[in-house]
């Protein structure tokens, strides 16, 4: 190491733990301060590849400061770019607050580039200035070595993101989607003709498989207060659906509204961070409860129950994160109810829903991660009888409950300073409380891949293979038909191409396969749309 050389730095992978150490908690589009201060995270971790993304993402969302400038020359600098560095480090130079810090930069990053004459320039424009008396010290020290030929170890890098500037008292964020799409299988039919063991006429049934065109939509709003130092308070709105275009498809339509308002707390010092979190929510659903072999409403002694999975759902949440350094916890608490509309002549789906979840996650190198997982969540029905071990369901049984206990482990790596991959494992546990009939044991396992090539591009794939062992059920409920299996597929493809700061271009992709001894449930289905979205 030399005092003022540049360290030898193996830039070639960053950590996938740094860009995504916390899942959002909540959607919404990061704003260009947030966008920054991701970026100085990452630097002090020594991702300067990944943090030059990130300031090039604050400068297109919007953020053209002095301060923004200066430490994307220290990232580039570090990165052995150094005509990028210099250029944004005279930028930065322009300020009278960074000027002399961005001098003897400029004179570290002119030394690394071989130009000792420059140098020498740079250090002794911060030696004749008396606002810095440890970077004036610097600077002499620089200059005497640089004379004498000596090279040792430069000091670190003087970085100043810690001023960064004072969030806005308000923020509005909205980020609109629409799009046009297709799908082969529109009301989920199932791949194969079958009998029906749960109709005593034993039924062949052909289903029918029909495909058409919808419009996905997708708009969110957010309303922020940042009264507080390290505390805002939120208010947000989302309406999100599907709508097909033929009418004979109108039973396929299924839309969500959902307010939410709560606070946010975070807190980084050093090498370490506190996240809090807390909301109440408030969200109605509506969807037609239709036959999957042909699309039309469900019926019941010739009455229709189409309306019977329309739900309103509501309840508070809370969730807390404390990273240190390389290691971080996290807690998350829900609780909701769901109130279904009543049918009439059959039970409702109405329940309570509890989560009680926790994680902890380890970074093992500069890139690579584990976390692992324990979700504990319950489902208790309010008007819905359980089941007998013969898959009847009398409504003198007592009420439903399934309690859940998941067990996971994701596994990250990142290859480069713009991709990463990871593999998770996810074992579920369900136990149906009254005698057993629908508990089951449910293996997951899956992957996820990223790719953002440059700052207007991003490409994503994921999927995930689920097996369902249920010990005690029947498909159909019958147990002439034997024991119920399941098993589904699905893969995910996402493609995002960024025209403007706020405009960007979506292509999405989707395949499911499910296949069952119940063949009422298995089914094959893809989908693909392409839109617009909007970000403010």
């Amino acid at each position: 190491m030399n005092y003022i050389g540049r360290r030898r730095l193996g830039i070639g992978v960053a950590m996938l733990a740094a860009c995504l150490l916390f899942a959002p908690l909540q959607s919404k589009a990061l704003t260009s301060s947030e966008i920054f201060a991701d970026g100085n995270r990452l630097f002090r971790d020594d991702l300067y590849w990944a943090a030059l993304l990130r300031y090039r993402q604050a400068y297109e969302a919007g953020m053209d400061t002095p301060l923004l400038h200066y430490n994307t020359g220290v990232a580039h600098y570090r990165a052995g770019q150094y005509i990028r560095a210099r250029t944004s480090l005279l930028k930065a130079a322009q300020d009278p607050g960074l000027r002399v810090i961005s001098q003897y930069n400029l004179g570290l990053n002119a030394y690394a580039a071989g130009n000792i004459d420059e140098a020498l320039n740079w250090f002794r424009q911060a030696r004749d200035q008396e606002q810095r008396a440890d970077i004036r010290k610097l600077a002499i020290i620089a200059i005497s070595r640089l004379q004498s030929e000596k090279r040792e170890d430069d000091v670190l890098l003087a970085r100043v993101e810690k001023r960064a500037t004072k969030p806005e008292f308000t923020n509005f964020d909205l980020t609109a989607f629409i799009g046009f799409g297709t799908d082969d299988n529109v009301f989920r039919a199932p791949s194969q003709d079958y009998i029906d063991f749960a109709d005593p006429a034993l039924p062949l049934v052909s289903p029918e498989v029909v495909s058409g065109a919808f419009v996905p939509i997708d708009l969110q709003l957010r309303y922020s207060i940042n009264s507080l130092k390290y505390e805002s308070f939120y208010g947000a709105y989302r309406v999100a659906g599907r709508l097909y275009q033929d009418k004979e498809l109108e039973n396929a339509d299924e839309y969500s509204h959902e307010f939410s308002f709560g606070s946010s707390y975070r807190r980084a010092d050093e090498n370490r961070e506190r996240r809090v979190f807390s909301a109440f929510t408030f969200a109605q659903h509506d969807e037609t409860y239709f036959d999957p072999d042909d699309g039309t409403a469900r019926e019941v002694n010739a009455e229709t129950i189409e309306e019977r999975m329309n739900y309103t759902r509501y309840g508070p949440e809370f969730a807390w994160v404390q990273a240190y350094d390389r290691f971080a916890l996290g807690l998350r608490i829900k609780g909701q109810l769901w109130n279904y509309d009543d049918p009439g002549i059959v039970p409702e789906y109405d329940h309570e829903y509890f989560l009680f979840a926790a994680h902890a996650q380890y970074e093992f190198t500069s890139t690579s991660l584990l976390r692992f997982t324990v979700d504990k969540y319950s489902r208790r029905y309010g008007d819905r009888p359980a089941f007998d071990l013969d898959g009847n369901q009398p409504v003198t049984n007592p009420d439903l409950r399934y309690d859940y206990l998941a067990v996971g482990l994701t596994a990250r790596q990142r290859i480069t300073s713009n991709m990463w991959f990871g593999f998770n494992v996810e074992l579920t546990d369900r136990q149906d409380r009254y005698l057993g009939y629908n508990d089951y044991r449910r293996d997951q396992y899956g992957f996820d891949f990223n790719w953002a090539p440059n700052p207007r591009f991003r490409f994503e794939l994921g999927g995930y293979y689920r097996n369902y062992d249920y010990p005690n059920a029947f498909a159909f409920h019958n147990p002439v038909a034997g024991t119920k299996t399941l098993e589904t597929l699905r893969g995910n493809l996402l493609a995002e191409f960024r025209i403007t700061p706020h405009l960007s271009l979506i292509a999405e992709a989707e395949l499911r396969e499910s296949v069952s001894t119940d063949t009422r449930i298995g089914y094959d289905k893809s989908w693909f749309s392409l839109g617009v979205t909007w970000q403010q």
